[in-house]
């Protein structure tokens, strides 16, 4: 299994347009290191050359299949390497990427939980949109771990586990959760047996869903924010960490001691980092924390090979 991390960045990317915390200034400056990120989004595919599926759809899709060539392997007049594609949300940032895929010529194939098809159709009509261009082929996604397949993508599994986290802010589940609004996502190589979980957005890991991960070789997990109160400190909100569905990095609870726990064959790496998170400085002190710890920092064309 080839897992490319397309986009490590959460909603707004890094830089962020409108930014000038400590890090995006130093980034557009120069004097950060830190590397620039387009928003979450990851490819993946059983062998090299194969089709795959695409976990979420973020804006900056074009941009990251300009950068990732095997997406586009030019087989024909019009092609993709994108067999289909699976929501973990229906949060802005991982689902308006799914206008720019709207020139198809047949509907696009499209897996995602009830409550995110709603989100999609209700409050934020993409699917319906796209209806007016390519159409769309919506798969239902389960939530009662059973597995499926994605035609055209051989020898990968799939098993979807509701999570804990937050709605898009135009779903009618904003403030009253339900079953699906988040999804995390086991990925399985029925070749060679090894797995990866994917979680881009969790505010919370229950003992149930810590078996899940344990059992997986990699782990791309919540990097969005390094304290609850990070973005109160800096006066952007009100809220913490965890009442916007992310469960922060540092603090008693928070994911360094969860991914402590894992087996120590795990590979353990943090996807969607907000740009306001001191790990994206690779010379802060979090950042050498995480390695001390043998935390991975995602970054866009990164590719991890299970």
């Amino acid at each position: 299994m080839r897992i490319t991390v397309l986009g490590s960045s959460a909603g707004g990317g890094f830089p962020q347009w409108n930014c000038n915390c400590r890090n995006c200034s130093g980034v557009r400056s120069g004097t950060l290191r830190a590397r620039p990120r387009t928003q979450s989004s990851i490819f993946v595919r059983g062998d090299e050359g194969a089709d795959g599926v695409l976990f979420n759809a973020s804006p900056d899709i074009l941009e990251q299949i300009r950068n990732h060539p095997a997406l586009q392997p030019a087989r024909a007049v019009r092609d993709t390497a994108v067999a289909g594609v699976v929501l973990m949300d229906g949060q802005i940032d991982h689902a308006t990427g799914l206008f720019m895929l709207r020139e198809r010529s047949t509907p696009l194939p499209i897996w995602c939980t009830d409550p995110v098809a709603e989100d999609l159709t209700e409050g934020n009509p993409v699917l319906r949109v796209l209806g007016h261009f390519c159409g769309v082929q919506r798969q239902r996604i389960a939530l009662d771990g059973a597995s499926f397949a994605v035609p055209g993508v051989p020898g990968l599994h799939f098993r979807a586990f509701p999570l804990s986290s937050k709605a898009a802010p135009y779903s009618p589940h904003r403030e009253a959760p339900v079953p699906g609004d988040n999804i995390g996502m086991l990925i399985t190589d029925s070749h060679s047996g090894r797995s990866a979980f994917y979680a881009p957005g969790l505010g919370e890991i229950t003992p149930a869903l810590f078996d899940v991960m344990s059992g997986a070789d990699a782990v791309l997990v919540d990097g969005t924010f390094w304290t609850d109160d990070e973005m109160i400190r800096l006066g952007l909100s009100s809220k913490t960490a965890r009442s916007i569905g992310h469960l922060p990095q540092s603090g008693p609870g928070g994911m360094i001691e969860w991914l402590d726990r894992l087996p120590a064959r795990s590979r353990r790496l943090l996807i969607h980092i907000n740009n306001t998170n001191p790990i994206l400085d690779e010379d802060s002190n979090e950042r050498a924390l995480l390695a001390q710890h043998r935390i991975e920092v995602c970054e866009d064309r990164m590719t991890i090979e299970l």
